[in-house]
């Protein structure tokens, strides 16, 4: 069982010399190479321990925690001695993060708590109305697992909550897999508002944690583009882009996944906002479908692809660009002659320009001219840390492609 921190269970942790540099320029992340093993051996902690960082001179740099057996081996949580990882931070860091989120949004649907970006790395809540849904992904978390929910408790006050700790991040770190309630009833659907619109969401069996919220402000931006326009979903989970289309105008819309679960959740999404006569489904591989898509002739006036992330490590890079590029020009083959490609890549490591690039290089080769109209990012419930780039992993392009 996870156990609260006491001041007196903080080890030293010793940088080597001049490797305390990202640190004080606003970095968060240790690496195992810039410990002073020396000063303080590795092997001698446990995964999770909470730990002080020092600089080579013993100056106290801040206090977070530590895992051994990773590269990136230790997490800084506070800067401010007097306060330290523990309950009491746990509890202000997400009255912090909360006030944000309720000057941001009139309804409790968003993203909570978002690691880094809300001074709590390896934690992740979504709220659902009632429900908070909380994912850990550090050993370091998972060692305060019950002063997360008691603070979650006194400060959200929710009637449940699920731990959605089935990332495949949390292995890396030596922690087991699981879906489990850890407070309340938790329900097998909630129902979430998008903008005035409706969605059903599985909050134990859904992606992630059953929603996209990243997207939110992207989907918004879609609405001036598809009045009267027949519109493909590509990748579409359970409908979040392609029900909106049809809620703001479409002509008609056709969401494609592998998932039959997910498409099915689609015609639910559909009917609950009264556009079920307009949104079709289709079950299949997405490259597949587009290539079948193009061979039938068929063309579409918007084209959205927002696939799981290709490039997931360094070394995918070159095999996950050419999957965007293969992705995207075959989105554009099922483009009408005046047509608007929405393209989304969550893969941290790949640059926005790369993405723009790979479009560019599509059109080229299909002989069309593309000019970008609009670009987006995750919404602001999902704030970056400006010293760690992978926390603005989203990229979005709204293009329109044209003939030559």
């Amino acid at each position: 069982m996870a156990t609260s921190v006491s001041p007196t269970e903080f080890a030293p942790l010793r940088l080597r010399k001049d490797e305390d540099r990202r640190l004080r320029a606003g970095h968060l992340w240790v690496y195992s190479n810039e410990v002073d093993v020396a000063a303080t051996p590795l092997r001698e902690f446990q995964p999770g321990q909470p730990v002080t960082i020092q600089a080579s001179n013993g100056k106290f740099l801040g206090a977070g925690y530590i895992n051994p057996n990773v590269l990136l081996c230790a997490r800084l949580v506070s800067r401010d001695p007097d306060h330290p990882l523990g309950p009491s931070l746990l509890v202000h860091r997400l009255n912090v993060a909360l006030s944000l989120r309720e000057r941001l949004y009139a309804k409790p649907f968003y993203r909570l708590v978002y690691g880094e970006g809300d001074g709590l790395p390896g934690l992740i809540v979504d709220r659902y109305g009632d429900l908070c849904v909380a994912q850990i992904t550090t050993a370091g978390m998972e060692r305060l697992k019950d002063d997360i929910l008691a603070a979650l408790q006194k400060v959200v006050k929710p009637a449940a909550v699920l731990w959605r700790n089935d990332s495949p991040v949390r292995e890396l770190e030596g922690l087991e897999r699981a879906v489990a309630d850890a407070a309340g009833v938790v329900p097998d659907a909630v129902e979430i508002e998008e903008d005035g619109l409706r969605f059903r969401v599985a909050p134990r069996t859904g992606q992630k944690t059953g929603w996209f919220y990243d997207q939110r402000d992207n989907r918004a931006r879609l609405d001036r583009y598809v009045q009267g326009r027949r519109v493909l979903d590509v990748f579409s989970y359970t409908g979040a882009w392609g029900v909106r289309a049809a809620a703001r105008g479409a002509r008609d819309v056709l969401c494609v996944d592998s998932s039959a679960a997910a498409l099915d959740q689609v015609a639910v999404n559909a009917a609950l906002n009264g556009v079920g006569d307009r949104v079709q489904t289709r079950q299949g591989d997405a490259f597949v479908v587009l290539k079948a898509l193009r061979e039938a002739r068929e063309r579409f006036d918007v084209v959205i692809v927002d696939p799981p992330a290709f490039i997931k490590r360094r070394k995918d890079f070159k095999e996950g660009t050419l999957a965007y590029r293969r992705l995207n020009e075959m989105a554009m083959q099922v483009l009408d002659r005046d047509g608007i490609l929405v393209s989304c890549s969550c893969s941290q490591l790949l640059a926005r320009e790369t993405l723009a690039q790979t479009l560019l290089q599509g059109a080229r080769h299909l002989d069309r001219n593309l000019v970008i109209l609009e670009q987006g990012r995750q919404g602001p419930d999902h704030p970056v840390h400006p010293a760690i780039p992978e926390t603005d992993y989203l990229k979005v392009i709204l293009a329109r492609v044209l003939p030559v």
